[in-house]
């Protein structure tokens, strides 16, 4: 038995998601003919309140595409130093976009109205790029699965129509945000100009993320996407697999949540362990006491066939997800427990 941690994204398509994906209709997707993929865009449209969606193969490219729509080359998104955009997606903002990163230095991947406000650079003042986009991100990765007070998100798309600048979310984990703290969907496409949600973690799916925004930003988003290479042809198969979660795949994040929570209440116990963030959803990361080795703390857990990463500094990372069974479970506590 494999227990793999790693991330939410190693999971394997369900029986049932596989049926659903052979029996798709399917058509060109690059003239729009693919009738699964344009189900599923106007599912999440209407999920959200928004007016259009676009199907994307990665999470990356759905947000790049977002930049480009909202930013000109020379303009500057805010976001945290924490953010997807500005740590994992290759340098895309500056190579894609021509932009520049305002990094905030919140907590946990969060940060407040106030300080966007004062990360805004005067739009007369020439000499500093134009800030353009505000871009959050829920759960926050390297935060821990952390989920934002709504309430903030509010206050900051506030501070965002005063300054004329445009709201984006990377929804990576949305749907564990939306469990855990039972929100809609509807609420955030009320707030936010874009969303990016992706079907390849918490739900399961082998691949695929979606771009939601209304006609005026996402009028040229499909042009974008042809260019970064997204073009797909019969990718309705795969959209299929994002109807499937959607019906079947949303509520049960909220057990993936518990065992989360399982998980650091073991780690807070372990004399080796100096301190656990917080678990609000499927990411737990704790940090080693400085006499331990990270690495050779995950290679003897990798001998039991326990797969975790090292996000360095002795800090490291489990993520509950789809695939990790109940057995599985039991077994990594007891494994723990023993260490």
């Amino acid at each position: 038995m494999i227990i793999d941690l790693r991330s939410d994204t190693v999971t394997k398509p369900t029986k049932g998601m596989l049926d659903a994906m052979l029996s798709a209709q399917v058509g060109d997707d690059v003239y729009k003919e693919d009738p699964t993929v344009n189900a599923l865009e106007k599912r999440l449209a209407e999920m959200f309140g928004m007016d259009q969606a676009l199907f994307f193969p990665t999470g990356s490219m759905a947000n790049q595409t977002a930049l480009k729509l909202h930013t000109n080359p020379g303009e500057q998104v805010i976001c945290d130093k924490y953010a997807h955009i500005f740590n994992y997606e290759g340098g895309g903002a500056s190579f894609n976009s021509g932009i520049s990163c305002k990094l905030i230095d919140g907590h946990r991947g969060m940060f407040t109205a106030n300080e966007v406000e004062a990360s805004i650079n005067p739009p007369d003042f020439y000499h500093s790029p134009l800030t353009s986009l505000v871009e959050v991100e829920n759960t926050t990765n390297k935060g821990g699965g952390a989920c934002w007070d709504f309430e903030e998100l509010k206050r900051i798309r506030t501070v965002c129509d005063t300054h004329n600048l445009g709201y984006h979310l990377d929804g990576a984990r949305l749907w564990n945000a939306l469990e855990a703290k039972n929100e809609t969907a509807e609420q955030y496409g009320v707030l936010f100009d874009t969303i990016s949600v992706c079907l390849s973690k918490g739900l399961g799916c082998p691949i695929g993320s979606v771009l939601i925004g209304n006609n005026e930003l996402m009028q040229n988003a499909i042009r974008i996407r042809k260019i970064l290479g997204g073009g797909m042809r019969q990718v309705g198969y795969l959209a299929a697999a994002g109807l499937y979660a959607l019906d079947h795949h949303v509520e049960r994040l909220s057990e993936d949540h518990k065992k989360a929570k399982d998980i650091g209440a073991v780690l807070q116990d372990m004399s080796i362990i100096k301190k656990v963030e917080p678990i609000e959803t499927n990411i737990v990361i704790f940090e080693l006491e400085s006499h331990v080795d990270d690495n050779e703390f995950v290679a003897q857990l990798a001998s039991k066939n326990i797969h975790i990463i090292s996000m360095g500094s002795n800090k490291l990372r489990m993520v509950t997800h789809l695939d990790y069974t109940n057995v599985m479970h039991e077994k990594l506590l007891e494994t723990l427990n023993n260490f």
